[in-house]
């Protein structure tokens, strides 16, 4: 007997037979999704609040942390001020349990199921690491405390500064930053990269930046000079401080922000996470690396702003990025 169908005129056998291929492989194919967390200067005043009003498991990260923590994280993420928020000893462990308790509501509601790789922005790699089950989410968030105090301690010994580079190439921004002693902090996206050094120094490249044929060079309002050698303070103290901590191998694929690629050794991820205080941030490295060697289109990005998103599509705008940042943008 012959049937129409949406493939056409075909005989009913053969028309079963396509349908079952069809619902087999449907069932089988699964589009794998990549994990990205957000990092410091995402934060803003009320992140965390919806969560913790309608997720149990937000709830409970948030009196966790507050209880680990001894300081009311939880009364600064809801209700700042916008000062205490924006303090590297505070802004740091509070995007990490906002960013992580996204990931845990996700997860419990079967959202990420498919996922097979993460990675963050600098602090953002933290909390990758976590998701990972590299470690605990109370570990963690002892990990990115101290490093935010020491962090902190390394701004108010040094005067450094930021700014965001617009239109420069890697290679030319590093022969600029060699011109005045500075260094590359954030290799961001095509187009966008950020520069860390003494302020001085900084805002003088920044005065010279269009004679040196960039679009813009916009200083960044920062406490101090983020992936450079004056957090080599704080480098030297979190070395000290994260070998008492047990690490084990990911549960999936994760990124260094160091190299730009997959880091899987205890042993290496520990020491990627010293490095990375000083070092150059390789975000965009470490996506393209990402969604090549783990054939990924789809990516989740936990934290506020869609920053992360942007970057995105600047770098591939064949990525599809869904961003989550209050309850009510999460998926049903």
């Amino acid at each position: 007997m012959w049937i129409w169908s949406r493939f056409g005129l075909i005989r009913r056998g053969r028309l079963a037979i396509l349908l079952g291929f069809i619902q087999t492989h449907t069932q089988t194919t699964i589009m794998a999704k990549g994990l990205l967390f957000a990092g410091q200067g995402a934060q803003t005043v009320g992140m965390g609040r919806s969560l913790y009003d309608n997720s149990e498991i937000a709830k409970a990260l948030y009196d966790e942390a507050n209880e680990v923590l001894g300081w009311d994280l939880k009364g600064i993420s809801f209700d700042g001020p916008d000062a205490a928020l924006t303090e590297t000893k505070v802004c740091q462990p509070a995007l990490y349990v906002h960013g992580y308790a996204l990931y845990a509501i996700l997860k419990e509601a079967g959202q990420l199921a498919d996922v097979t790789a993460a990675c963050g922005l600098s602090l953002g790699e933290l909390t990758a690491l976590a998701a990972a089950g590299v470690y605990d989410f109370s570990t963690g968030l002892r990990l990115v405390a101290e490093r935010g105090r020491l962090m902190q301690e390394a701004c108010d010994a040094t005067k450094g500064g930021m700014a965001a580079v617009i239109g420069g190439t890697p290679e030319s921004v590093q022969a600029f930053c060699d011109k005045f002693d500075i260094e590359i902090a954030n290799l961001n996206c095509p187009g966008q990269i950020v520069i860390s050094g003494e302020k001085e120094k900084v805002m003088d490249a920044v005065a010279n930046s269009k004679e040196a044929g960039f679009k813009l060079c916009k200083p960044l309002n920062v406490a101090g000079a983020y992936h450079s050698r004056l957090m080599a303070s704080a480098r030297d103290a979190f070395g000290e401080f994260i070998q008492d901590f047990d690490f084990k191998a990911p549960e999936i694929a994760v990124y260094t922000n160091v190299t730009g690629g997959r880091v899987s050794d205890p042993q290496d991820i520990k020491a990627s996470l010293v490095k990375q205080v000083v070092s150059s941030v390789r975000f965009e490295d470490n996506l393209r690396n990402m969604a090549a060697e783990n054939s990924l289109v789809d990516f989740v990005e936990c934290g506020p702003g869609k920053v992360l998103a942007g970057f995105a599509k600047r770098i591939d705008r064949s990525l599809n990025v869904a961003s989550y940042y209050d309850f009510d943008e999460l998926p049903a």
